[in-house]
């Protein structure tokens, strides 16, 4: 069976596995997952992901989860733009998640990138995430 969101189904490996409180979590491979993971690196969510090819074709994302003193650093992550209703944004209205405490991602035609990044580059695009 395909899958019809598969950032959200990353997202929600996340947020399960900081709730087990594991060390880390595998999710499938694609472009996109690999460039949203690698905004919450850069902004200090989460310690690292490696891809590791599974057999020809297939690859996987293995995500190492942060915490800081026993919780977990990351403590809400969930999709806002979904394929069902697109969320999109111009530089001007990008939303600040808990006054600037937490970043949206942003999906722009310079890249994936966080919603501080964007408003640098003035750049808007598709809102596909938000982190705190």
């Amino acid at each position: 069976m395909s899958m019809t969101d598969p950032l959200g189904d990353m997202l929600t490996r996340i947020r399960n596995a900081q709730r087990a409180k594991k060390s880390e979590v595998v999710s499938p491979a694609s472009r996109l997952r690999e460039n949203v993971l690698e905004v919450l690196k850069k902004e200090g969510y989460i310690l690292g992901y490696e891809k590791t090819n599974v057999r020809p074709g297939i690859d996987e994302l293995h995500i190492k989860l942060k915490y800081f003193e026993g919780a977990s650093v990351i403590t809400e992550i969930f999709r806002v733009s979904t394929p069902g209703r697109r969320v999109y944004s111009s530089v001007k209205d990008l939303p600040r998640v808990y006054n600037g405490l937490g970043i949206s991602i942003v999906s722009t035609p310079q890249g994936v990138m966080s919603d501080n990044d964007a408003r640098k580059a003035n750049v808007g695009g598709e809102i596909l995430c938000q982190v705190f």
